[in-house]
């Protein structure tokens, strides 16, 4: 496939005129499901050229609307080498492979790192918009993002806890990006107590003598049973049961992007719930 790829890179690039380095990218691919939705979020209308398969898929993108509108990619070098952008944005986890062969064909790679805090999202709304060329989209974005977030972290005493648990028993502490949601919205994290502030595997047991005041369960999907096993566990069930339980909007939670303070905001919703229950 190297050798069809730099024979294309041949015949192509001669006929393409690349921008000067002051111009904003005319042509731009994301092959990675974050960068797609605030590439999506900060582009010039006509800016995008595809986005990612994952882009287009409701439970796991909060703009499938969005990207629905473009073309999409597999991540694979030549499709992408043949949709001829002049800006390729990925995550860290693209295939390391892919990104160093698109390097050496000539074309500008961007590689984003995954954000889990606030102001690992901040930074990377920034850059979006410098390469892109879109500043001050950039600059009234985090304006936006930090007067909403002001308002939703606004008094949150007294702290309840809360855990998280997901697929295969996960679970995640304030280190994670959902850890991060779950500080934000003013519960103190069991994952903490536990020593995963990163996240990792979170024993049922101990999960049932933590005795969360809120359990923020992963959502169930068809055709994953083995993963969901934990999440249908007769104990679980009944530390569930007559106490309040939350289920993770999956779009809301998988990238740091303003579309994180949806979450914010349901989980400060149900705190508020615990507050004022009798």
């Amino acid at each position: 496939m190297v050798g069809r790829l730099f024979l294309a890179a041949g015949l192509l690039l001669a006929g393409l005129a690349l921008p000067a380095a002051a111009e904003a990218p005319r042509r731009v691919l994301s092959m990675n499901l974050c960068t797609d939705q605030l590439a999506l979020m900060l582009a010039a209308p006509g800016q995008m050229v595809s986005v990612s398969y994952l882009a287009q898929d409701p439970t796991a993108s909060a703009m499938a609307v969005e990207a629905g509108r473009l073309p999409v990619n597999h991540g694979l070098a030549e499709e992408i080498f043949l949709a001829q952008p002049d800006l390729v944005l990925a995550g860290a986890w693209s295939t390391p492979e892919t990104v160093r062969l698109l390097e050496r064909l000539g074309i500008a790679v961007e590689v984003f790192p995954i954000e889990t805090d606030i102001a690992g999202i901040r930074a990377n709304i920034r850059r979006m918009g410098e390469v892109l060329g879109r500043e001050p989209q950039a600059r009234a974005m985090l304006a936006r993002f930090d007067a909403d977030l002001a308002r939703l972290t606004d008094g949150q005493d007294p702290r309840p806890r809360a855990a998280l648990y997901m697929a295969n028993g996960y679970s995640a502490g304030r280190d994670s990006l959902a850890g991060q949601i779950v500080d934000l919205a003013g519960f103190d994290n069991v994952a903490d107590e536990l020593g995963l502030p990163s996240g990792g595997v979170l024993a049922l047991e101990s999960l049932l003598l933590s005795d969360p005041d809120l359990l923020i369960e992963g959502r169930r999907y068809d055709g994953h049973a083995r993963a969901q096993e934990m999440l249908e566990h007769p104990a679980l069930r009944a530390l569930s049961r007559g106490k309040p339980a939350q289920v993770i909007s999956d779009p809301d939670w998988i990238c740091g992007n303003p579309h994180i303070l949806r979450a914010v905001a349901e989980l400060r919703d149900a705190r508020l719930a615990l507050r004022d229950a009798p």
